[in-house]
């Protein structure tokens, strides 16, 4: 049993829930690393993935931080700067990175899925990623497989005549755009103007380059963001017909994130206008054909994402949803993070110490997490209710040797009142997520989350559910 085609919606139920929560991009979350975990911690991880009777595949992560100019509904880790020169010394210690990490690693393993992100990934030039990719082309094994997937995150402000083309001969067959929402007004209030006719022109570019699949990532509850704008901007891109589309709630944090200040909390939508733009997104995306894949994202049923879901492929991590699992990913470059084996560990997040380290031919870690059986087991039971909507009990048994219903006893009864509300159901073969619950998803995996007290508020770090 998986995910059905459309969630739906019940503005009181979702109310009522949305507290703060984290988003499972990995379990245990990244405010539960340790400043102890060690470089000679990672690379023993690194040995001990090689020597596996069945060696995974790789999936890297490269980071590039910088962006030309501040969008103000921004959590990321980037830097702002119009100097282009600092991405050549940016890149310079990138492929000092990459040349320190891949001896560390099988020549045979093979690099099936690699994603650019950022910051502003484009913010490099055309000779800049051909440099990086080169490097990465001749350090890793790149897979030559029909299902091998290499995308790169896009600033369509940034995108000039010819690099659509010059991006698919480097290897990448994936892109993803940044749209957010086309309203000029919605646009001034969080410092992202950008024409809606350029990126639609982008998107049929990609489409006519024989690019596997494209991305469009919108947000709902910004500054200033109406029903009827939204609604415009939602017709909008579903004529262009992206593979994929991504939805994200704005998280207000001010407190955590300076850019955030600049957004007067008065231009918000309100807590019941918000669910109105959620609900209006999924009626239109459902309509429209789309595959409801978890959270906030969707898929067309011929796109990999979806197929994926349907075998039971589906995997989340820092990366958001991804088509393989099974795959030990590598992050390089400042603040990324690496999830290789049974262990997560995280880069230096300041610049200068990224640096330094490098300098010094150490690997720049700054944190990590060996995981405990425990972890490995939750993490599983995420996982599953993440990607697929479901848990099989007698799965979970096979795998960890443990009895289900022993072992989550008390993880059971607090799951208990959501099953009351018809979030979620649970019978003698498992737990399943109801269309009711699809939305409240989070919500359901922090019953199976050690780290989090249900019973108390949730630490600010964290986001709201809906």
């Amino acid at each position: 049993m998986g995910y059905p085609l459309q969630p739906s919606l019940d503005a009181d139920l979702l109310a009522r829930y949305d507290v703060r929560g984290p988003r499972y991009t990995s379990y245990p979350t990244a405010p539960h690393f340790r400043s102890d975990f060690s470089e000679a911690t990672l690379r023993r991880h690194l040995w001990q993935s090689n020597v596996r009777t069945e060696p995974r595949p790789l999936s890297l992560y490269v980071h590039i931080p910088y962006c030309q100019s501040p969008c103000f509904y921004c959590g990321c880790h980037r830097e702002i700067t119009r100097d282009t020169s600092k991405a050549e010394h940016y890149l310079g210690r990138l492929l000092q990175e990459i040349r320190l990490v891949a001896p560390l690693l099988d020549v045979n393993r093979e690099l099936l899925q690699l994603h650019l992100g950022g910051g502003t990934p484009n913010f490099l030039d055309r000779a800049q990623l051909q440099r990086l990719m080169t490097t990465l082309a001749r350090e890793f094994r790149f897979s030559s497989s029909v299902e091998r997937d290499y995308s790169v995150e896009l600033d369509p402000r940034l995108v000039r005549a010819g690099d659509l083309a010059v991006l698919r001969d480097a290897g990448f067959n994936r892109v993803s755009l940044g749209v957010q929402d086309f309203d000029p007004q919605v646009q001034r209030a969080i410092n992202r103007v950008q024409s809606e006719a350029e990126t639609l022109q982008i998107i049929e570019e990609c489409q006519r380059l024989g690019l596997r699949s494209i991305n469009v990532d919108l947000i709902y509850g910004l500054p200033r963001q109406t029903a009827r704008g939204f609604a415009r901007t939602l017709d909008s891109v579903l004529g262009a017909r992206p593979g994929r589309l991504a939805v994200y709630g704005y998280a207000h944090m001010p407190e955590l994130f300076k850019a955030q200040r600049h957004i007067a909390a008065v231009d918000l939508p309100s807590p019941r206008e918000r669910l109105e733009l959620l609900q209006l997104a999924v009626e239109r995306f459902g309509a429209a054909g789309y595959r409801y894949i978890g959270m906030d994202h969707f898929a067309l049923p011929e796109d990999d994402l979806a197929r994926a879901q349907s075998r039971g492929t589906l995997q989340r991590n820092f990366m958001g949803y991804t088509t393989h699992a099974g795959c030990d990913l590598i992050g390089l470059g400042v603040s990324s993070i690496s999830h290789i084996g049974d262990c997560f560990s995280q880069n230096l997040r300041r610049m200068p110490d990224w640096e330094d380290a490098l300098d010094r031919q150490h690997l720049p870690v700054a944190r990590g997490l060996e995981l405990s059986a425990d972890d490995r087991l939750r993490a599983d039971v995420i996982q599953g209710l993440m990607c697929l909507g479901h848990v099989d009990y007698a799965d979970i048994e096979h795998r960890h040797h443990i009895s289900f219903g022993v072992y989550f006893a008390r993880e059971l009864r607090r799951l208990s009142p959501l099953i009351a509300d018809e979030l979620a159901l649970a019978d003698a073969n498992g737990i399943h997520v109801t269309s009711r619950g699809q939305l409240l998803v989070r919500h359901i995996a922090m019953c199976f989350d050690r780290y989090i007290d249900t019973t108390a508020a949730t630490p600010v770090r964290f986001s709201k559910v809906v």
